[in-house]
C-alpha cells in the first residue's frame, strides 16, 4: 500500500517508514546487513516526480510544415531527433540514480537512529505512522468519476452531467470531464479521495447509501441519498462484492436482537446506535438498475 503510493504523506515520513522496515527486517544497522532494493522500501513514483517534465513542443499549425517535418523525420533530421531523445533519456536515468542514492542515504541515516529498537517495536511504530492516514484499513480502487446527477425530481431521460467535486460537497459546478479518484471502501464508510491527498473529498456512511449497481462491465453506479455517482473502473465486480459484504454487516448490526424475559425490573437505558451508521438513515436497499450484473 505504501510502495504503491496509496498512503499520502510527506517524503520525510516515507523515509522514516523505510527505516523502520529495515529495522524490522535486519535489526540494528550494519554494513554487512542485506539491503533490499530501494523500490522495495520507498515509493518509486516519488523519485520519478522529481525529474523534469519532457520539453513541450507546440504542434505545427501549417499543413505544409507538418508534411515537411514528416519527410525530414525519415532522414538526417529524424536521426538527430532520435539521438537527442537517447541523450535525454540517459540524462534522466543518471538523475534518477542520483536521486535514488540520495534517498537511500537519508533512509540509512534514519535507520542508524533506531539502534536498540526491537523488531516488534519497529513494526508497531510503522503501523502507527500509517494509521495516521484516515483511509487506513480501507480498500482503494482507482476510478474515474464521470458524472453526478440528482436522483429526485429529475426526468428519467436527463443525460448524465460531467462533475467536479469540491471538498466535502457533491453540490458542485459542472466541470469539463471525468476525474481520476480513489474510491475508498472501509468497514464504516465509503470515501472519495483525490490521489495523493490525505483528506477525502467526501465520505458516506453506509446508512446514506440507498443502492448501487453495474451499468455495464466497466461502469458502476453508487446512489447516495439524492445523488447518483457514475464511475468508470475495471474492478466493478470487486467493488460490488466488497460493498455487499460491508452493507450486509451494517444491516446485521442494525437488526433488533431477540430479548430474553427480564429477570428483574427493566431499566430505562438510551439506545446506542452502531458506530459508523447514520442515525436518521432508513434501511439500505440494493436496487441495481436494469441490465446490472449484480443482484
Amino acid at each position: 500500500m505504501v510502495l504503491r503510493g496509496y498512503v499520502p504523506t510527506s517524503e520525510e515520513t516515507l523515509q522514516t517508514l523505510a527505516a523502520l522496515r529495515l529495522q524490522s527486517l535486519n535489526s540494528d544497522f550494519s554494513t554487512h546487513a542485506p539491503f533490499p532494493r530501494l523500490e522495495e522500501l520507498f515509493p518509486p513514483h516519488v523519485l520519478h516526480a522529481r525529474l523534469p517534465p519532457p520539453p513541450h513542443r507546440p504542434p505545427s499549425k501549417c499543413r505544409g510544415a507538418r508534411l515537411r517535418a514528416g519527410l525530414l523525420a525519415g532522414g538526417l533530421w529524424g536521426q538527430a531527433l532520435a539521438k537527442q531523445r537517447a541523450e535525454r533519456d540517459q540524462r534522466l536515468r543518471g538523475r534518477l540514480r542520483e536521486e535514488g542514492a540520495s534517498t537511500m542515504a537519508a533512509i540509512v541515516e534514519k535507520w542508524k537512529l533506531l539502534q536498540g529498537m526491537g523488531r516488534p517495536e519497529a513494526m508497531a511504530a510503522y503501523v502507527a505512522l500509517v494509521r495516521e492516514w484516515p483511509g487506513f484499513g480501507s480498500t482503494l480502487f482507482d476510478v474515474d468519476l464521470h458524472a453526478v446527477r440528482p436522483r429526485l425530481g429529475v426526468p428519467q431521460g436527463q443525460p448524465w452531467q460531467w462533475a467536479t467535486l469540491t471538498p466535502l460537497s457533491l453540490q458542485s459546478p459542472v466541470g469539463p470531464g471525468p476525474q481520476r479518484l480513489w474510491l475508498s471502501i472501509g468497514a464504516k464508510a465509503v470515501s472519495l479521495y483525490k490521489p495523493g491527498e490525505p483528506e477525502p473529498l467526501d465520505s458516506f456512511c453506509y446508512g446514506r447509501i440507498s443502492s448501487f449497481g453495474a451499468s455495464d462491465s466497466s461502469t458502476f453506479r453508487l446512489s447516495v441519498e439524492d445523488r447518483d455517482l457514475l464511475f468508470e473502473t475495471s474492478q466493478v465486480d470487486e467493488i460490488a462484492q466488497l460493498l455487499n459484504t460491508y452493507l450486509a454487516s451494517a444491516s446485521a448490526r442494525r437488526l433488533p436482537q431477540p430479548q430474553e424475559p427480564p429477570t428483574s425490573h427493566p431499566t430505562s437505558e438510551p439506545t446506542v446506535l452502531p458506530q459508523g451508521l447514520c442515525p436518521a438513515a432508513g434501511p439500505w436497499q440494493h436496487r441495481p438498475p436494469l441490465g446490472s450484473s449484480h443482484s
